[in-house]
């Protein structure tokens, strides 16, 4: 695939609603009123973080530290961009083809679902494989075959091209999973990876959704501007809509 891939054209694209969290009316009823429930999906950055094998793990080197008598403590950070809960962008798979730094901020942030698949290790899952109908524009599955991100482990699952392009002629835009890749840990070819840039759609990985119930949220995972980079560590965040609240 070359860097003068075609992208899909935003008019034909099939859209979902980017208006999940708002009441028809435009009025929230009044009673009353809880914070919504805020879901950190993101793993604590921290030595013992797993990285993929051969990868740059983080480390922190403190250069002032107001323990030592400094008036500031100032730290360096070292780190694969692959880092934790991160944004892939186009240009980790593709020579000449985008950046993070040139990706479209609003594919992170905005109405989400989660959905969980029964997903056995070493396997892809397919079209066949979810049960619920896809609701969001962005779409976060939880697979529970990587459930430790201090440990490092090769068999988690990951998804079908097939799958991708289905998500893409629904409308989705970003796609997150809570494994390390898209794509199995002994693939070379990285098919769906692939089938992600064809599409013009956005990767998320390395998220932690072990907590998080199936249902329809608002995401915000933006990734740093980092000019030139492959990928970009994100803060991810899934907040309640107002609909789900009681």
């Amino acid at each position: 695939m070359t860097a003068e891939t075609e992208r899909i054209d935003e008019k034909q694209r099939p859209v979902l609603s980017e208006n999940l969290a708002k009441p028809a009316s435009g009025v929230f009823p009044r009673g009353p009123e809880r914070s919504p429930v805020i879901f950190d999906i993101s793993p604590p950055i921290t030595p013992s973080l797993a990285v993929w094998p051969g990868d740059t793990p983080p480390s922190r080197e403190v250069l002032l530290d107001i323990a030592g008598g400094a008036t500031v403590t100032l730290s360096t950070l070292r780190a694969t961009a692959h880092l934790g809960a991160h944004a892939d962008a186009p240009s980790h798979c593709c020579a000449g083809a985008p950046s993070i730094d040139e990706r479209n901020l609003d594919l992170y942030m905005g109405p989400c679902q989660v959905i969980r698949v029964a997903a056995r290790p070493r396997t892809r899952i397919g079209p066949g494989d979810l049960d619920a109908p896809v609701r969001a524009p962005r779409v976060l599955f939880a697979t529970g075959t990587y459930p430790d991100p201090t440990r490092f482990r090769e068999d988690f699952a990951a998804l079908e091209p097939a799958l991708i392009s289905d998500l893409a002629g629904k409308g989705v835009r970003l796609v997150g999973i809570d494994t390390p890749s898209v794509d199995l840990y002994d693939s070379r070819d990285l098919p769906s990876h692939q089938a992600f840039l064809s599409h013009d759609m956005a990767i998320l990985e390395g998220l932690v959704l072990a907590g998080v119930p199936e249902g329809l949220y608002e995401l915000v995972a933006l990734p740093l501007r980092l000019a030139g980079f492959d990928a970009s560590p994100v803060r991810a965040i899934l907040r309640e809509l107002p609909s789900t609240r009681e």
